[in-house]
């Protein structure tokens, strides 16, 4: 990897390349769940995968989800100001891979990425028939973190499909994807 794709900083004494993939491997140890973040904006809808989620506070209960700038859903979510939280079983660790870019959207279908949904309740937001669960969310905050931005939204709405699934959530360890680091 050449130098100049490292991020810094690096300690004294350290080969920054060897250095980085330390890092990343330890970075990339850390337990993380896998998802698909819902977004919509106008008639514009999306599924993306994602793994950076978090819950940040219990009242109100406030869920934190943490978007490359750049992404289409970034996009969507600003012009939106909704997402919802696709919550899926470790059965369905195929799925996810078809979310790692733009998924299609055959608005006539009412497919993303090739897989039926309906739109929830309040958001409107895209849920495909596929989700264990599903939260829908208002964006309360939103704050810039270089590459990425941490939207915060308050969860308005809560469905769960599949109770199994809920039970044994797919994470990032259940595939053979990472991020980050």
């Amino acid at each position: 990897m050449p130098h100049a794709q490292l991020v810094g900083p690096f300690p004294s004494g350290v080969e920054p390349s060897e250095y980085d993939q330390l890092r990343r491997r330890v970075l990339w140890s850390m337990p993380s769940g896998l998802y698909l973040l819902s977004s919509r904006a106008g008639e514009r809808r999306n599924l993306m995968a994602l793994s950076l989620v978090t819950q940040l506070a219990t009242e109100p209960k406030l869920l934190g989800v943490v978007v490359e700038t750049g992404a289409v859903t970034h996009e969507l979510i600003e012009a939106g100001g909704r997402f919802g939280l696709v919550v899926l079983g470790r059965e369905q660790r195929s799925l996810v891979r078809h979310f790692v870019k733009p998924a299609a959207h055959d608005a006539e279908a009412g497919t993303l990425g090739g897989h039926a949904y309906t739109d929830s309740p309040l958001g409107a937001l895209p849920v495909p028939e596929f989700a264990a669960a599903f939260l829908d969310c208002a964006r309360t905050n939103q704050l810039e973190f270089g590459s990425h931005t941490l939207f915060v939204g308050e969860v308005l709405d809560t469905a769960v499909f599949d109770e199994a699934a809920l039970a044994a959530p797919l994470r990032m360890e259940d595939t053979r994807m990472n991020y980050g680091g």
